[in-house]
This record gives C-alpha cells, structure tokens and sequence, in this order.
C-alpha cells in the first residue's frame, strides 16, 4: 500500500472511484477504463519532468506552459475516467523556477502538487540545489508524496541515500516505480558542499539491482507486478539515434533491466516518444515531456488476472490542448487559489523598482541566435561578475567568477508591461536572472589556481556542454590558445593591466555553488582562507543597482577573453620580410549584430596598420570561438646605408654598408572592432628615428644600459622575455620568460575603448622572442662575411 496516501488524497480517490461506476465519465479526450477485458486491469500513468515550478500558465498555445491549474484538470479527469491513475513526476519540480515561485522558495509548487495528490517523483538535481538538508528537511517536509532515487547513494557505498522506490497498489495490481538520477550531479550539476557524503552510483547496475529485488518475491514491500523507470537523465533531442548507441542515455535504454517495463525520463528538456528493444529484445516505451509542464506523458498498462501484463501503449500530449473538463473541480479550484495568492505576493514584491540599463543585458547564443549558449562570453556574465566582486570588496576581493548556469534568463531593456518602463529593472527581472539564492564566497587563490579553474572551463571529456565560460568581473582578463592541449591553453592573466604571476595570491569572490567546486571547477575547492559573506546573490544585485543612486547603467563592452594563435617564431627572431599570421577568436559577443562586427588591425607598437581584416562573427556552437579573423603580413624591410660609388668595400665596410638603419623591436598590437588594443608578446624590427647625439639611444651598441641587452639580468622589456643563447654557441637562439617558473609570460598591453575600464587587458605569454639588436645586428655581420 502507499505509505504516502494523505486523507485529501484518499477521499479525492474514493470520489473518483464513485463516478467511475455510476457511469459519469466526463472526459472527451480520455478512453474509458471500461473497456478493458473482463478480468484486466488497466492503468493510466501520467507524468511532468521538469516542471521548475512553472505554475502560471504562459499561454494558451500548444507549445505554452499551461499553468498548474491546467495540469490539476488533466490529472482529475483521468482519475474520473479511471480511479486506477497514477500521477508521477521525474523530478526537478523546484529550483530554477519563475518568481511566482522563487519568491517563496517553491512552496506554492510544492503546495500545487500536493493538491493535484502527486504520487511519487524521481530526485533531481535541482532537488538538491541547496543541499541534502534542504531535500530531507523543507522540501520533503512539505511535499506528501515520496521522493525516490536508486543511484545517490552514502560514498564508498551502493546503498542507496534516499528510498530507491516506490510500489503503488491500484486495484491489487502493484507497480514498482524505481527512481534514478544522473550520474553528473556529483560532482558538477550541484554544490558539493552540500551533498557532503554522498556520492552517485552506475544508473544501469542500480536499477538492475532493484529490479530484481522487485520480483523476486522477497522484499519486505513485496513484489510489484510491473516495474516503472523514473529516470532523471535523458536524450539530448527527441531523435531516437540520440536514446540509443554509446552515449549516457543509451546506455540506460538498452542496459536497464528487461523487468522494467518503460523508462520514463527527465533532465535534458526534450520530448520525445520511442520504443526501444530492452536486453532482451522486447521494445518498451521510452519517453519524455520536455519541460515547464507544457506537455505531460501518458503510459496505459493493461494487466490481466494473473496479474501479468499484457499491453503498455505510451503518448506525450499538450497540456494546452486537452479539452477535457473534470466534473469534481475542487483540485483545480484548490490549485487556481494557491496560484492566485503566490501571485499576489509576487506582483507586490516583483514590482519593485531597482534601477535601470541602457541595454540589453544576455547571455551568450548558439548559431541559431536564440539558444543559450553556457560556452560562449557573455556582459550578462561578466557584468554580474562584477556585481559579486562589488558586492564583497569590501572582504578585499580583487576577482570574481560566474557560472553560467547560474544566470537562468536575460535582462532586457524592453518593457515587460505597464509597471515595467523600458529600461527599468525590476526585483522580479533580477530575481529571474538569479533564482538559485547562493551566497557569495571569498578564497585567497593563487595565480596558478586561478589559471587552473580556468583551463577547467574545458569540461571531462564526454559531457553534453563540453565549455562552460565563466564570467570575470572588471579589470581581469586573460588570453588562451585554442590549438593547445587540455591544461596548456591559458596563457596569460592580467589585473588592471598587470601581469598576474601564478605565485601572486589574489582575493576571490564565486558564488557557493562554485566554491565548492560545482560545474567540475574543481579548482575553487583549493583556496585558502574561505569565508562565506552570508550575502545571497541577488542581495547583491539589489545593492548594487541601489548604489547607483538612479543612475542607468551600461552593458561592458571589452572582450575579457581573447583567443590568439601567432606564427611560430623563428630562431633568431622575425626579420625583414618575414611572413607573421597572427588567428584570432571571440573577438565579439554572439549576442550582439552580427552585421557589425567590424574589422580588425594589426600594427607595429602605435605604427600604421600592417594589416586589417574583417571580423568573422559566425557563432560555433557550445563554445567561445565566434569573431574570428586572421591577420598575415610581412615584416618591413630596413632602409640600407649607401657606400660611395666606385669604393672598394672590405668585408666590414660591407657589412656596415649593407647593415640595416637602427631599429626598434616593436610589439604587434592588435586593435579590435571595439576600440580595444591588444599587446602581443611578439615583437618585429622596426626603423627607428633617433637623434644620433642621444646617449641615452638605446640603440647605440656603445651603450652599456641596452634594456634589451641579453647579458643584463633581468633585461626583458616589462619583465617580459630575455634574450638566451639556449645550446652555447654564444649567439642568442630566443627567449624565456623572465619570470619563468613563477608567472606566466607578460609584454604588457593597453586598452582604448572609453567604455573599457582602462588598463583591462591583457595578451601575453604565446610565443615571446625578444630578440637584442645588437646580437642580430653582429649575427648578420658575420653571415656577410662568411
């Protein structure tokens, strides 16, 4: 019997086992029970999977989220037309939810379910956004019907942490539901600190463990008759070739069980109808409804009397369109009041005025320009970055990271309504853009961390969203070679300018879910001195907009991550004529116009550009790489000394004859559509004009102060790279780094663009060859004379 049966669902039932029999079947859409055989039983299962606590309707389209007074109707009239209904979910009922809800931390979904009388639902990860303690405790508290997964389990351990099933008794036909959850929660889809001691077991064994428990005859609960997967794991689309194969998904479909006679799933938002051949062949329906409640599932079972089951038909449906109307309307006038009044206080508190933007605030798209893209930079991402390192400056933060996970909707300069003025943003939009309620912590972390969470933007191998792109607030930024390997990419970091070191200790901000090393970020685990502020995120954007004192704010417009692959330097350094291509990636922001993209140029320190392009603004999906371009140029040649007509040169007359004029090793510096300047660590010779009287020319060999001169310690312009003569023929071959083992390779750079907080960027540490000119200079010398 199910243990959770409240009296408001047992009286519910018994009303609707009373119509059933006097014949008072009201449902349009729905088939009759009666016309099962004599002696079978039939079974309606309905089903939501990630609802997120969408419980206004948002429309009346099919493809709308219907509200959960829409839903209470649906699940009414099929226990009407056959009191043998079960109601089951798939998990990820709360979390990520709308404002109606957010504002009173999903009670009134939690409240909406309870009236509809759910039966039983699988855990999901959102389940579990504020910890275990919040499942065990408030969630479960509240809720009445039971909550079930095989695979959380106690770590070092297969036993399972929370019931692993549930076996639902309707007219003496017992279905077992057994409940999984992915196997990415831990770690990645939630905050370890918060499911502390626990760990996630192999779906497929686990369910296969229960499913033999089942019916075998021995459980203490007895054994279920038909066995029910609610699984929150799914396909990634509705194509049946993404429910099959290698992938996670399809190795439950064709590894679970064939005891378990349909899998119905959740997690990914996609719908879909299939039936797929279990282990032994036998095909069974294998479902999901999407999400947000905009369809629901249906699984009929016909049971005979020997409690065998003998048909099992499946179908995904719009909520939106059913015209069914229940007779018995006390669910749904029940649910409607509970929506009603979450609305009340929603509307009051949502209202509220926090301040205003000039734009647009997004998130990153893919290549169709309306999906979110967790891969790509983003000024909602970095913006709300800044608001966390704000927010705890007074802690001493320097830095601040964001998940994009967490921005769950973008804000929009447009007006919502009538409260809402264009450009105004209301606690309800920030609330939206936040709904997760972690606080902000604050880690001391060293250059070397640092640049390890950022290479761990490249996720485990084998994950659905390979890149996820952390927003950093004002004054960080950092460059990374997309041709590298897993761990070599980051190749430098600045802060306002300067060069970060990897021993350099830098005060932190993320939020909890990040600090705890949530979206496999692992490295925010490894700080010192963490202090939780206690201060919730979206406290924070409060705060903020409250400090501008009714000023608008801007979107930030600068490229806090730019992707630069250079030609490989030669040895010896670039000379005259040499050909440089410089690649260079995410460059703009997928959300912005792609008809403005723009160009960009490449020069010789503050020289006349050497070469421009355009900007390539085509978005690559799941990652970072949109506005490409690639700059080839050759080096300029050097202007020739005359040697007088007719004279007759010896060797080193003729090697000063032919000598380049005196020259300058330039950085290249590339100007980005924005205005922006970037600094590479790849320098050219360039002509210079000096007053030959000067003693303090850097150029003058006499010169013993050359800053460029390999032989001085430390010479490196900006403690950059040094000249070295690396196999000891005493010519200089290239460089290293003058920090090398203690930072990352730095020329230093600039930043044009007024909107860009100055001194931002930025590139450094590709492949830095400062070559000294008076060693190139007795190098050509001696190729002359040779």
């Amino acid at each position: 019997m199910n243990a959770h049966t409240s009296p408001r669902r047992r009286r519910r039932l018994v009303g609707g086992a009373a119509l059933a029999t006097a014949g008072v079947l009201v449902a349009l859409s729905v088939p009759s029970a009666a016309l099962a055989a004599d002696g079978d039983t039939t079974i309606d299962i309905l089903d939501v999977n990630d609802f997120h606590g969408r419980i206004e309707s948002e429309g009346t389209a099919a493809d709308k989220a219907a509200g959960a007074a829409k839903l209470a109707g649906v699940v009414q009239s099929y226990r009407e037309a056959n009191p043998n209904t079960i109601f089951a979910s798939v998990g990820d009922n709360v979390g990520a939810s709308t404002f109606t809800s957010l504002i009173q931390q999903d009670a009134p979904t939690i409240d909406a379910l309870n009236a509809m009388d759910l039966d039983v639902s699988a855990i999901g990860n959102h389940e579990l956004d504020k910890g275990q303690d919040d499942l065990t405790g408030r969630i479960e508290d509240r809720a009445e019907w039971q909550y079930i997964s095989a695979n959380i389990v106690r770590e070092g351990t297969t036993e399972p942490a929370f019931k692993p099933f549930e076996v639902i008794e309707k007219s003496g036909v017992r279905i077992g539901f057994i409940g999984a959850t992915t196997e990415d929660l831990i770690p990645g889809l939630v905050s370890p600190g918060g499911v502390e001691g626990l760990a996630m077991a192999p779906i497929v064994s686990q369910v296969n463990r229960y499913a033999t428990e089942l019916t075998d005859g021995e459980t203490e609960n007895g054994e279920a008759d038909v066995l029910v997967l609610l699984v929150h794991e799914g396909a990634t689309t509705g194509s049946i070739a993404d429910a099959t194969g290698s992938g996670a998904f399809g190795k439950i479909t064709s590894g679970v069980s064939s005891k378990v006679s349909a899998i119905v799933s959740a997690h990914t938002h996609a719908t879909y109808n299939h039936s797929i051949a279990g282990p032994d062949g036998t095909k069974r329906p294998v479902i999901q409804t999407g999400s947000y409640g905009v369809n629901y599932g249906h699984l009929r079972l016909t049971v005979d009397a020997d409690k065998k089951l003998t048909s099992i038909t499946a179908d995904v449906k719009s909520i939106n369109a059913e015209t069914t109307v229940p007779a018995d309307r006390s669910s749904v006038d029940e649910v409607s009041g509970i929506v009603s009044a979450a609305k009340a206080v929603a509307d009051v508190k949502g209202a509220e005025k926090l301040g205003e933007i000039t734009a647009d605030y997004r998130r990153a798209v893919q290549s169709d320009g309306k999906t979110e893209n967790r891969g790509g930079e983003s000024n909602l991402g970095n913006f709300i970055a800044e608001v966390q390192r704000w927010a705890t400056e007074r802690n001493g933060s320097q830095v601040a990271f964001m998940n994009p996970g967490g921005l769950r909707t973008d804000m929009l300069f447009a007006s919502s309504g009538a409260t809402d003025p264009d450009g105004t943003v209301t606690y309800k939009e920030a609330a939206l853009v936040q709904p997760f309620a972690n606080t902000l912590v604050t880690e001391d972390m060293t250059g070397a961390q640092i640049k390890a969470a950022l290479e761990q933007q490249w996720q485990p191998d084998g994950l659905e969203r390979p890149f996820l792109k952390l927003g950093v607030s004002d004054g960080f930024a950092y460059t990374y070679d997309p041709s590298q390997g897993r761990g070599e990419r980051i190749t430098s970091m600045t802060l306002d300018g300067e060069p970060i070191a990897l021993t350099d200790t830098l005060k932190v901000t993320v939020n909890s879910f990040l600090s705890t090393g949530g979206d496999n970020f692992a490295a925010f685990t490894t700080g010192t001195n963490k202090a939780d502020s206690g201060q919730v995120d979206l406290q924070a954007q409060v705060d903020y907009f409250a400090a501008q004192d009714g000023s608008a704010i801007s979107p930030p417009t600068d490229q806090r991550a730019v992707g630069v692959t250079v030609t490989p330097t030669p040895r010896g350094g670039f000379q005259p004529g040499d050909e440089v291509t410089v690649q260079l990636s995410s460059l703009v922001f997928s959300s912005d116009d792609p008809s403005k993209a723009g160009t960009v140029s490449i020069a010789a320190g503050d020289g006349d550009p050497l070469a421009t392009a355009a900007v390539d603004p085509t978005v690559i999906d799941k990652t970072d790489e949109q506005g490409t371009a690639e700059l080839t140029f050759e080096v300029p040649g050097a202007v020739p000394s005359p040697v007088a007509a007719g004279a007759r040169a010896s060797s080193t007359t003729l090697a000063a004859a032919v000598a380049p004029a005196a020259t300058t090793d330039e950085p290249l510096v590339v100007t980005l559509p924005n205005g922006q300047t970037v600094t590479l660590a790849v320098t050219i010779p360039v002509a210079a004009a000096v007053d030959p009287a000067d003693p303090a020319d850097p150029t003058d060999p006499a010169e013993p102060t050359d800053p460029t001169d390999p032989g001085t310690p430390g010479g490196g312009s900006d403690g950059g790279a040094v000249g070295v003569d690396t196999d000891g023929d005493g010519v200089v071959d290239g460089t290293v780094p003058a920090n090398a083992g203690g930072a990352l390779a730095y020329t230093g750079a600039d930043i044009a663009a007024p909107a860009v907080a100055a001194g931002l960027l930025l590139l450094a540490g590709l492949v830095a060859m400062v070559i000294a000119r008076r060693k190139r200079a007795e190098r050509e010398a001696t190729d002359l004379t040779d």
